[in-house]
């Protein structure tokens, strides 16, 4: 154990969902630490859509912990480890992973169960607790800020092009919007070789996409039907991977979009158009179109990606849009509702200098 282990931490939390303007400060006393636990101190915090979506009552999976404290994505400190614990030591920056549970292989319900900020408390807090086994060792080239966007939408994106056929060079990616995950898929796609078609409705966004290594980009407000776009761009072969972060109201475009035999990787539901979903079977069977979803990943694969984040350090150093104190989490929320952001939205817990 540490010399200084704290003993309370200061935590968000929602006493009702509804709105993340009820977000709540408390402070806790820290449980004595188990024998296979470590303390993390919290630096950063990334913010996804999924923490909207929970804040608003509106998540479709349920099973949220009572007076929630949010927010799956942390990177930070480790400042006391259990007994039992040899893999850690104080002073090592850390990433917990998604679901807690999840080492290796494929979800099941009881990992599911273990997801930060949802069936269990999440790291919108000064300190907290993990199992030794969900934790990964940060990039020694990222910040703390650039490390907290990798639980979640660097480690799906990872899992939707590094899963069962992997994207190779010369493949072709089409990325859905230039949130989080979209980012860090056109980020790993470029760094594979692949060439990537991004589609944003702002003009500003989608140059940074090409400042990113976009190959193509396409405004899908003057250019509504961006299947037809995408076709052209691929001499109407179709794209080999769909990051689908959209859902019901861009599925049947993606579906026009992919190639024969080609993946469409199942990640969000952030698209605001109504949906039209009338051929979805049709289109499957008669491409053979393979729909995936994904649910982020395991320790494993996270230890996987960060090799490659360490082999390619600057084509995948993660986008941060734009970083807020711990006491600017609502104002953080907001930015991140407002959809004005590119890549990732940032809570800097503590100063590293703390």
């Amino acid at each position: 154990m540490a010399a200084h282990t704290p003993t309370t931490t200061r935590s968000y939390y929602f006493p009702a969902l509804g709105s993340y303007n009820t977000l709540t400060l408390q402070t806790t006393p820290l449980p004595p630490l188990k024998s296979t636990y470590v303390l993390v101190k919290v630096h950063a915090v990334s913010l996804q859509f999924r923490d909207v979506m929970i804040a608003s009552n509106k998540y479709p999976r349920g099973g949220i912990s009572e007076n929630l404290v949010p927010c799956s994505d942390m990177a930070g400190e480790v400042v006391a480890v259990g007994s039992d614990v040899t893999r850690w030591k104080v002073g090592d920056r850390v990433c917990a992973n998604f679901a807690t549970e999840h080492w290796d292989g494929d979800v099941n319900d009881d990992i599911v169960k273990t997801a930060l900020g949802g069936g269990q408390h999440g790291v919108l807090t000064e300190y907290k607790a993990f199992t030794a086994l969900c934790l990964v060792k940060i990039p020694d080239h990222l910040s703390f800020e650039e490390a907290s966007t990798l639980p979640c939408a660097a480690l799906t994106a990872y899992n939707a092009l590094m899963g069962p056929k992997p994207v190779k060079a010369g493949d072709t990616v089409l990325v859905l919007g230039t949130g989080g995950v979209s980012i860090f898929g056109l980020q790993f796609a470029v760094a594979s070789g692949a060439n990537v078609i991004a589609t944003s409705s702002s003009d500003d966004k989608l140059e940074v996409a090409k400042k990113l290594g976009a190959t193509h980009t396409i405004n899908y407000n003057t250019t509504p039907n961006w299947d037809k776009e995408v076709l052209r761009l691929t001499e109407g072969r179709g794209v080999d991977h769909i990051l689908e972060v959209g859902g019901p109201g861009t599925l049947e475009k993606s579906l026009a979009s992919v190639r024969y035999a080609g993946y469409i990787h199942i990640i969000g539901s952030v698209s605001k158009n109504t949906p039209t979903l009338t051929s979805v079977i049709g289109q499957c069977t008669g491409k053979a179109i393979i729909l995936r979803g994904i649910l982020v990943g395991s320790v494993a694969q996270f230890e996987s990606m960060n090799r490659l984040l360490r082999a390619r350090p600057e084509p995948t150093r993660p986008v941060v849009d734009k970083v807020f104190s711990f006491e600017e989490a609502v104002a953080a929320y907001a930015y991140l509702e407002s959809q004005k952001h590119v890549g990732k939205v940032v809570i800097r817990v503590s100063p590293v200098s703390e």
